[in-house]
């Protein structure tokens, strides 16, 4: 028979410093864990004050709240009897550390600080914790009183060490240590540690779960074991938009796998495993000669069996089987992470009823309106699930009392109560992107306004020649490039102040008791990157779903969008060129976004990767391209495009500190607030450029000498 053990991790939708709503989840999730015969739980990363407090966590409100609501979960009737792995910070001897505590039955068998901090891209952990630099250490620890009082103990053990159960031993791995190169999986492994723990805050990111999924899977396929893995899911304050996909594997096989976007709070995923499975695999002879030279991990006894035993032994229940992971390809990636973010900010900030977004006919808002569809056919779907916490957050946003019984029939109906577009068109905008933006905003549903501004422009215009006598004219009437840049801003700004003015105001309008409106922006990754947007213009809003995405992934998004949900409209948004329409259109002149920038969006993703995520400046990135793009281009040209773009990079990196925040999706996003920590007052480039122009002048000699 083995010995079959029943074990859970989950998903959790936590909000940074929700210490109530946070451990009530993690009631709930324990009390799923029990019903479904789990004898171990395993809970996210700092779920106890949700992992994106950021400086909170330098606070002593936060550890001293962390340690009220862990009483109320450890001494709660429902969380008796089965191990428990709960993720909090703490204070020892005044210094803060992110913490495991594993707990049995009101007992804190172990306070197991994490060994190594993420500190780069997002995350910032060693601002705020200490790294656990004595791997398998162990001391004492002090209670705080109301701990102390329910224990009966004044002291437990503090440090890396390992639970040894009746018939099993357990330890904890926490989120970053998985990623390392020399991870505690494969010490603990060696000294006989059968289930391993991995508690995360890991945020989504395109394409980035198959990594995920590789290191658990090859964590346990080389060393043999159990490994648990438990994610934050939702959005939990900030730009980041947690995953879930809480994973149960055993000897490099997936056997469990929850959802990796989910409107629900709660999300357990339990597994039958046989503790026979992993003594059997690990049974090598090579391994024991390693096992006999690894340093020993201090052991904890806890006072229970995690596989039933003798008679209580059910002879119809059998390990769980594999089964074939899941992966969402990018553009479903692109439709279901943003739209879940934007459900959770929508219903987690108070007195708001809706979104509102200027539509201007154009593939970048489009992608927008069409997440926050996707967000609503979601939704709608969660209610026709039953799901209570959806319909009630859907019934109170819309403005419904709570003992009503209305529930959205469709993502249309739904969003005519939540979802507000306007067209704010000028003389040079186009009869094709108005009805587009018109029939657009029908098929889903949206409460549309179409607008001309054109006496608000003029106001302006006027306005200024007024005080100074001067009166500005666009360049294919003659006026420099100044006065063209200054018309076409004045567009851009009045729009976004339009846009708060409609967001504060239409559901007054429409009658609604309620509040504003959130004001949804439209910049996508590469234009961000290349500064091709107005600052204060209608790119900036309250937050934006797709400003952490590349243009090319947007368009693959929209192709998915027009077939999946059935929207044929999309099509001509993907076929059209894009174009910001701030310039008058002639006979022999439109306005087009790439002729503008360049440089392709393609081309733009492509050094936005060089610079972020190959980490190269523009001599380093000259080189590389020279390499990847000598079949398209000559060295002339990759030298040009690679000084202009650093050119217009450096003259325009100032925008990122006022961009507004978006649902980070792209490792090589520009946003200059957490991620992507730069100056935005550059010098020239001057040496690097010298070297480029060198290195051309080098190869064009080779040209002619080839050529003689």
């Amino acid at each position: 028979m083995g010995h079959l053990a029943t074990i859970a991790t989950c998903s959790l939708n936590q909000w940074a410093l929700d210490f109530e709503g946070n451990a009530e989840r993690i009631i709930e999730s324990i009390r799923i864990a029990k019903s479904k015969g789990a004898t171990l739980r395993v809970g996210p990363e700092l779920e106890i004050t949700g992992y994106g407090c950021l400086d909170h966590f330098l606070e002593g409100d936060t550890y001293l709240h962390s340690w009220e609501m862990l009483v109320k979960i450890l001494t709660h009737e429902d969380c008796q009897d089965i191990l428990l792995d709960i993720g909090m910070p703490v204070s020892h001897k005044n210094v803060h550390y992110n913490c495991r505590i594993i707990a049995l039955n009101k007992e804190i068998l172990l306070i197991r600080p994490k060994l190594f901090l993420a500190n780069d891209g997002n995350y910032r952990e060693m601002r705020y914790f200490t790294p656990w630099g004595r791997p398998r250490y162990v001391e004492e620890y002090y209670l705080p009183r109301m701990m102390s009082e329910i224990m009966g103990k004044r002291k437990v053990p503090f440090g890396d060490a390992a639970i040894s159960t009746f018939d099993t031993c357990v330890a904890a791995e926490t989120c970053e240590e998985l990623f390392t190169p020399n991870a505690p999986h494969t010490g603990m492994s060696l000294d006989g540690i059968e289930i391993l723990t991995n508690s995360s805050g890991s945020h989504h990111e395109l394409r980035k779960l198959d990594k995920r999924i590789k290191l658990m899977t090859n964590a346990t396929g080389i060393c043999g074991g159990i490994y648990l893995y438990a994610n934050q899911q939702g959005c939990d304050g900030d730009r980041l938009y947690y995953d879930g996909c809480a994973m149960i594997g055993i000897n490099g096989k997936i056997v469990a796998q929850g959802s990796q976007f989910s409107l629900k709070d709660v999300e357990v995923v339990t597994a039958t495993v046989d503790l026979e499975e992993v003594r059997s695999y690990r049974c090598q002879p090579s391994r024991g000669m390693q096992a006999i030279e690894n340093p020993v991990y201090p052991r904890i006894e806890a006072n229970i069996s995690l596989s039933e035993y003798g008679a209580d032994v059910d002879p119809r229940i059998g390990p769980t089987k594999e089964v074939k992971v899941k992966y969402h390809k990018p553009e479903e990636e692109i439709a279901l992470g943003p739209a879940c973010w934007l459900w959770d900010y929508l219903r987690r900030c108070g007195g708001v009823s809706g979104y509102f977004l200027p539509l201007s006919g154009g593939i970048d808002s489009c992608a927008t309106a069409t997440i926050v569809h996707s967000m609503c056919r979601l939704v709608v779907k969660d209610c026709e699930e039953g799901d209570k916490l959806v319909i009630a957050d859907a019934r109170r946003i819309c403005g419904e009392a709570p003992d009503s019984d209305w529930i959205p029939k469709t993502p249309q109906e739904l969003a005519n109560r939540i979802f507000h577009t306007s067209y704010m068109g000028t003389e040079n905008s186009s009869k094709e992107t108005r009805e587009r933006a018109k029939e657009l905003a029908n098929v889903i549903g949206a409460y549309h306004v179409d607008l001309n501004m054109d006496t608000v422009v003029k106001a302006v215009r006027d306005l200024f020649g007024f005080v100074t006598g001067k009166t500005p004219t666009f360049k294919v009437h003659g006026g420099t490039k100044t006065e063209n840049l200054a018309l076409q801003n004045i567009q851009a700004r009045l729009r976004m102040v339009l846009a708060y003015m409609f967001a504060q105001l239409l559901p007054w309008v429409r009658g609604s008791s309620g509040g504003g409106l959130l004001v949804l922006g439209s910049a996508n990754v590469d234009e961000a990157l290349r500064g091709y947007l107005t600052k204060y213009d209608c790119s900036s809003a309250d937050v934006n779903p797709i400003g952490g995405i590349s243009k090319t992934d947007l368009k693959a998004f929209i192709a998915y969008a027009r077939d999946e949900f059935k929207l044929p409209i999309l099509h001509d948004f993907i076929t059209a060129v894009p174009t910001a329409e701030l310039e008058p259109i002639t006979h022999n002149y439109v306005q087009s976004d790439e002729a503008d920038m360049g440089f392709t969006y393609d081309e733009l993703s492509v050094f936005g990767k060089l610079r972020k995520n190959h980490k190269l400046g523009p001599w380093g990135a000259f080189e590389k391209l020279l390499h990847e793009w000598s079949d398209i281009m000559s060295p002339r040209q990759i030298a040009d495009k690679t000084r202009n773009f650093f050119w217009y990079y450096a003259i325009n990196r100032h925008k990122m500190t006022t961009i507004t925040p978006a649902y980070h999706a792209e490792a090589y996003s520009p946003d200059d607030n957490r991620f992507d920590l730069r100056p935005f007052l550059y010098p020239a480039f001057s040496w690097p450029y010298k070297k480029i122009e060198a290195t051309v002048a080098r190869l064009l000699e080779k040209e002619k000498e080839k050529e003689a």
